[in-house]
């Protein structure tokens, strides 16, 4: 993905959007001057390619989601574009209503799970579906160009208010393989963290639609001031743990402000992992259907395991939720996602929906009736290091990934983003940043201990590059 920012800044300009902090100068910050320009160019590219468009619009709790949304609608509207405007809405769901509703387009307003200070514009084509890099970097030339013309009064847009919600969780219901009888069945207690934006109303609706009546929300005031800090990681989920382990639950799910990503909470109180969000879903599915599965390079081997297990074939795609779509249309993957757990179901829409891995991972739960630690201690358990090299910003990143590779050229290499090494079933994956001089280092291993030298060996050799 290409992305053209200034380092002193906090205002990213990319071809799936534009994200930055609220407030402060324009061309510094994401500032209403910058939500009109981005918005105005979206239209614009939107009407150079119909003569009428209707574009969906919805958006998370953040505190200042609500005038970003408002500028854009009318932005749209003064463009002469028709709005569907779905108010709090998840990222999935907006990306169904876009289809759902013969749409041209869509935007949500969500920095994801971004600190309250950021928001962002996520751009959707016609098919509710983050753009290609072609169609988003001609957004950005007709941004930096100023290339708008606004309608006169007589051919203003109109707005029109629609929820989503019940239809996404309609589509849900009727996917074959969510078994709504064993989960009732199951009597599952439930505790939840919506970490105060959308998911505390669609998590609670998609558990209520499964027929899970015992559920314990916490942060669940829909007002955008994150109880903690949104990213669905271990040491963001110690409230959630406690709960659940103090309430006997048999679960926690978590989601970020957007519920494109879940994690889950065992029984124990110990975190099920996020990278095996993805990996149990995964298996469900194979179970009920054959077919190819797809994650990006950064992501478990734990995947790969089960799919092979299945008898099936797995891919690995280039990191980014448009490469990861691209790479299960081509292979017809029946199911595919991110480490972070990011859950993509085709039979439903390309795009990640935590509502959808919610339905899944619960029929799973059902149908294997077992504790989530039980069932957790069935995969293949990997430890994951992340780490990174900061460089010289005279330092030609390509040439150092290529002297890499040419040092490990003995091992298996993949090279579609970065440069991933396989060593007997651990694996290394560095891939340069586009938003700063450094390259990002990831090690997996079934020893948190060798995955740690493997990042540190792979610094070293970055080090003696560097001297």
């Amino acid at each position: 993905m290409s992305i053209f920012v200034d380092l002193f800044m906090t205002l990213i300009k990319s071809i799936s959007g534009i994200r930055g902090t609220i407030g402060g100068s324009p061309t510094d910050n994401l500032t209403p001057v910058d939500i009109v320009k981005f918005a105005s160019a979206y239209g614009t590219w939107q009407l150079r390619q119909h003569s009428q468009a209707k574009i969906v619009v919805g958006r998370d709790a953040r505190i200042s989601g609500d005038m970003v949304s408002s500028l854009i609608i009318q932005t749209l509207i003064g463009l002469g574009l028709d709005v569907v405007d779905l108010g709090l809405a998840t990222t999935p769901t907006v990306e169904m209503a876009v289809p759902a509703e013969s749409a041209q387009g869509g935007i949500i307003v969500t920095a994801s799970h971004n600190p309250k200070q950021w928001n962002a514009l996520k751009l959707l084509n016609q098919a509710g579906e983050f753009l290609s890099a072609l169609d988003g970097a001609q957004i950005l030339e007709i941004a930096e160009k100023g290339e708008f013309e606004y309608a006169t009064v007589d051919k203003l847009g109109k707005r029109e208010q629609k929820d989503y919600l019940e239809y996404h969780i309609q589509k849900i219901l009727e996917m074959d393989i969510v078994d709504v009888d064993a989960i009732k069945k199951a009597n599952f207690k439930v505790a939840v963290d919506p970490v105060n934006s959308v998911g505390a109303i669609a998590v609670p609706a998609m558990l209520k639609a499964l027929g899970v009546e015992d559920v314990i929300i916490i942060n669940g005031e829909v007002n955008g001031v994150f109880a903690h800090n949104p990213e669905p990681l271990a040491e963001h989920l110690g409230e959630l743990s406690t709960i659940v382990k103090s309430e006997k639950c048999h679960l926690g799910i978590v989601v970020d402000p957007d519920v494109d990503r879940l994690a889950f909470v065992c029984d124990d109180g110990e975190m099920y992992g996020e990278e095996y969000t993805l990996v149990t879903v995964a298996d469900y599915v194979l179970a009920h259907k054959a077919g190819a599965t797809v994650s990006n390079l950064s992501s478990t081997k734990a995947l790969r395991d089960v799919t092979e297990k299945a008898g099936q074939t797995y891919h690995a795609s280039a990191v980014g939720e448009v490469n990861v779509v691209e790479t299960m249309k081509k292979h017809n993957a029946v199911i595919g996602g991110e480490g972070n757990g990011g859950v993509i179901v085709p039979d439903l829409h390309y795009g990640r929906d935590a509502l959808a891995g919610i339905a899944l991972f619960l029929s799973h739960v059902a149908q294997k009736q077992m504790k989530l630690s039980k069932l957790r201690a069935t995969y293949p358990t990997y430890q994951m290091s992340k780490n990174k090299a900061e460089l010289s910003p005279e330092m030609d990143v390509d040439e150092v990934l290529e002297r890499i590779k040419d040092k490990y050229a003995k091992w298996p290499i993949n090279t579609i983003d970065g440069v991933k090494i396989e060593f007997d079933g651990d694996w290394v994956h560095l891939r340069k940043s586009n938003t700063e001089p450094i390259i990002r280092i990831y090690a997996e291993s079934t020893s948190l201990v060798t995955a740690e030298n493997l990042t540190k060996k792979i610094l070293q050799d970055i080090g003696d590059l560097m001297n």
